[in-house]
């Protein structure tokens, strides 16, 4: 069985790309900032064969060679790490940017040292496809197309900015040194909680519902679930026949849709009533996720299933 590495590992898609890759018997290295922070690394210890094929490294994106130890033997890496709902203040190029394609660099810095490693599958966004002003027109998305970068400037778009620029780096880096990458492009993740706390997409989620938020995003896109997300990444890294970028992605809805949906199956929640009127990220299109389903990976699972998973795990762990 393969060995792989799976970088920020506590995040939400590598939490679950983890307890996968366990569940198939590999031995898993995943990269985290404090490997002794029980609070924040305890839940990954609980996971079936952690004990025996898991291996927390720490790594932080900023710093040049920190991924080096985790990388170096293993046969396949999986770079998930990735700020994502930071609040949009004037830290932006600390908090997002930076990490964003400093990290996505030294990663694969990291990897070119590492003669073992022969295949680096990368999770891009959606977000580095639909901000563009000809979005409708050019609708179905596919994975010819790409975010521009001077728009999301424009309309302070600066996670689909990073994301975007960190992509393309990343196609650059792998041509000039050989890396064979793979690139997963999902869409907005939902789906049940794994570890202690909500983490970005999901503290996003749970915001909306209680209210607490102040607005609900004024953003137009497609929704996932994390279980496809992670069928997804395995099948990048597995199937040889893989390659280039692949859309993983389900329905396309706006949030007063999904608060709409919602209110009707979970009435007795106080969701946010008032749409943010951050603009440029609200455009009708829709995407296709055709590529990726004809390697082999089965129908999508639909919003409403995707989101009373989230929900009812809320309940289950009290955050609801």
């Amino acid at each position: 069985m393969p060995e792989y590495c799976v970088t920020g590992g506590t995040g939400l898609i590598a939490a679950h790309l983890v307890k996968s890759l366990l569940e198939k018997g590999h031995t898993v290295r995943a990269t985290v900032r404090d490997p002794e922070n029980a609070e924040k690394v305890g839940f990954l210890w609980e996971l079936n064969g952690a004990k025996e094929r898991l291996k927390l490294i720490k790594a932080d994106l900023l710093e040049e060679g920190s991924f080096d130890q985790a990388i170096q033997g293993v046969e396949g890496v999986f770079h998930t790490a990735s700020p994502v709902f930071v609040p949009y203040d004037h830290d932006v190029q600390a908090k997002v940017v930076d990490p964003i394609i400093k990290g996505t660099l030294n990663v694969l810095t990291s990897c070119k040292k590492a003669s073992s490693v022969k295949r680096v599958v990368l999770t891009s966004s959606s977000s580095c496809l639909r901000c563009r002003a000809d979005v409708q027109q050019v609708s179905p998305l596919n994975e010819s197309h790409w975010s521009d970068t001077e728009y999301c400037k424009r309309h302070n778009l600066w996670y689909p900015y990073a994301k975007t620029i960190a992509e393309k780096e990343a196609w650059r880096v792998a041509e000039e040194s050989g890396i064979n990458l793979v690139v997963v492009i999902p869409s907005f993740v939902v789906g049940p909680l794994l570890t202690p706390q909500p983490t970005s997409s999901l503290r996003e989620i749970l915001t909306i519902i209680k209210g607490v938020r102040g607005d609900y995003p004024n953003v137009r896109g497609g929704f996932v679930h994390v279980d496809d997300v992670v069928d997804a990444h395995i099948l990048a890294m597995e199937e040889s026949k893989a390659s280039g970028r692949l859309i993983c992605s389900s329905t396309v809805a706006h949030w007063s849709e999904i608060i709409e949906m919602l209110k009707t199956k979970y009435p007795i929640y106080p969701y946010e009533d008032k749409c943010s009127s951050q603009e440029g990220d609200n455009n009708p299109h829709s995407i296709g996720s055709s590529k990726i389903l004809q390697l082999g990976l089965p129908a999508l699972t639909t919003l409403d299933q995707m989101f009373d998973d989230c929900i009812k795990s809320f309940q289950q762990k009290g955050f609801l």
